[in-house]
């Protein structure tokens, strides 16, 4: 790789000086001269905790001690439901023989739905179809019809369909009805 970036022998020499070394690699290098130049100074890190500095090593045991690494939060017991309410119930339960919450969590009444009446299907089919037809008509009159002429008149005959249908199958049970007194 050094020798695709087109370094002379004295700079390649320079680098893995400098990485056998554990050094940074530097940021200027002379170009043809083992002469070096004034150190160039990197921002110190001072600043920073140990345990962010620029070279990664091992810490001692007395820094990790020192950073609170070895302690630990002391384990503070709670009681964890409410003890004098357990001793009663369990006190019911030997007296009584019974748990005295069975009783009080009693289910809540189940509502009775009120049987809602039954839509009559025949009725739907003709709403759905004034509603196809009143769309129809807005859209005409926005200028919009012809794009949904043919889709409309399908929907509207479909209905029709499952409305002669319907219409059948009650014709069917009212003359088994007529029949049958």
């Amino acid at each position: 790789m050094m020798k695709e970036s087109q370094l002379t022998s004295f700079q390649q020499r320079h680098l893995m000086d400098a990485i056998k070394r554990g050094d940074p690699l530097p940021l200027q290098c002379n170009p043809t001269s083992s002469q070096r130049g004034c150190p160039v100074k990197q921002p110190t890190s001072s600043h920073l905790p140990p345990i962010l500095a620029v070279r990664p090593r091992l810490r001692p045991a007395s820094m990790c001690q020192a950073n609170g690494a070895y302690s630990r939060e002391q384990f503070r017991p709670r009681a964890t439901r409410d003890l004098e309410k357990e001793k009663r119930r369990l006190q019911n339960i030997f007296a009584t023989g019974k748990d005295s919450e069975e009783r009080k969590k009693k289910e809540p009444p189940v509502q009775q739905e009120e049987p809602s009446p039954e839509v009559d299907r025949f009725e739907e089919l003709v709403k759905e179809i004034q509603d196809r037809k009143e769309f129809l008509t807005a859209m005409e009159a926005l200028g919009q019809g012809k794009q949904y002429r043919g889709l409309i008149l399908a929907e509207i005959s479909q209905k029709l369909r499952e409305m002669e249908d319907i219409d059948r199958k009650r014709s069917k049970e009212l003359s088994k009805a007529l029949a049958t007194t």
